[in-house]
């Protein structure tokens, strides 16, 4: 029998820390990541009037005309006021949206849609998260491959997660039906380890956009991204957009900022974005929970409080945050997709907000508790 862990932590988003670059190229002094994206296609003859060299270029993207670099200050303000550049932002960091430690699987109408056959079983998820852990005796079965925008010792393999916020999150998606510790809600569906976010559980903005390009490339359905930040970025919102367009249906979590009485506008990045379903996080008796963010962003609301889920060496402990009830949405996702592979993102999308079960206020619980067999029964 499997002993279960019980954690309790508070995780404080702390966008002020300074990303230590891990897996990157180390910077010349006084230098900052910057994303820049180009009108039209890179100029890296542009990029050299400017005094940037190749081994400023930490990584050029595939599908838009974005670069990662090392810029000085000088450097960044040249190249912004520069008409062949579309944006120039600096590289902000991201944090995993969970506070502290899944009664949610039957609250979502997951048991019964399983009941009913659907599993997610062929429906390709993609967890961009702190890596999978491949070793899990309850998610081994599910995972079917995995990329790592890092490339230090440490972090370059996505399947091991040091942190264990991916392999929580991973299980509230697709743990295994194997009777051993707990059920996913789509316990059939194909789990994707991206690692965007080291073993601290710190990432960056364009480590997601790459992320979010593997996706793309490599033919994900659903994307779940349990992490954001709160400054907004032009850049990453385009990539959102892209993955959107290409039939990607993004979910994440809508953060940890709320306040007590559930008023302001503090949904973090890139739930925020309109390409990407924000989710908000309810308790046992559905009532929101005090750290939820809120605001005009809050698309629909899972469980989020005392979530039981795996964690890395086959452990398992309950979290709580916005990153517990994105997956849940996720799952939910998978088991509408297998039952109508034909749909595309943007009606599965409008099925899952007209099939919630309404809570209140529109700024704390969007269109309401998502719910998987009366999206299916529409």
């Amino acid at each position: 029998m499997k002993k279960y862990l019980s954690l309790f932590f508070v995780a404080v988003l702390l966008f002020s820390l300074t990303f230590s670059g891990v897996g990157f190229a180390q910077s010349p002094q006084n230098a900052k990541e910057y994303l820049v994206q180009f009108n039209g296609s890179v100029n890296k003859g542009l990029l050299k009037a400017f005094g940037v060299d190749n081994q400023d270029i930490i990584y050029e993207y595939q599908l838009l005309p974005v670069v990662h670099l090392e810029l000085t200050e000088p450097q960044a303000k040249g190249l912004a006021n520069n008409p062949h550049i579309k944006y120039l932002e600096e590289n902000a960091t991201a944090e995993s949206f969970a506070e502290s430690v899944p009664w949610g699987v039957p609250h979502v109408q997951g048991t019964t849609a399983q009941a009913n056959g659907f599993t997610g079983s062929g429906v390709k998820v993609a967890i961009l998260d702190t890596g999978i852990d491949l070793s899990h005796e309850d998610l081994s079965a599910n995972v079917k491959g995995g990329f790592s925008v890092f490339d230090d010792a440490a972090n370059r393999d996505p399947y091991y997660d040091a942190n264990g916020h991916g392999t929580h999150v991973a299980g509230t998606v697709a743990a295994v039906n194997n009777n051993l510790g707990v059920l996913g809600v789509a316990y059939q569906a194909d789990l994707y380890a991206v690692k965007v976010l080291n073993n601290d559980g710190s990432g960056s903005y364009a480590g997601i956009a790459r992320g979010i390009e593997w996706s793309v490339q490599n033919g994900m359905d659903i994307v779940n991204m349990s992490l954001g930040g709160s400054t907004s970025s032009s850049i990453l919102k385009e990539w959102s957009d892209l993955a959107y367009a290409q039939g990607v249906l993004l979910v994440a979590a809508a953060g940890n900022s709320g306040t007590r009485p559930g008023r302001g506008d503090n949904v973090g990045y890139p739930a925020k974005y309109d390409s990407v379903i924000a989710v908000a996080a309810v308790d046992q008796n559905n009532n929101r929970a005090t750290f939820s963010s809120t605001g005009p962003a809050v698309e629909i609301s899972a469980p989020g409080v005392s979530i039981l889920s795996t964690i890395p060496n086959n452990g398992y402990a309950s979290y709580n945050g916005t990153s517990m009830a994105s997956p849940h949405v996720a799952g939910v996702a998978a088991l509408l997709l297998e039952n109508n592979s034909n749909l595309t993102n943007t009606e599965l999308r409008e099925l899952l907000q007209s099939s919630a079960k309404s809570l209140g206020t529109a700024s704390q619980y969007g269109y309401g508790l998502v719910q998987a067999m009366d999206a299916i029964n529409q």
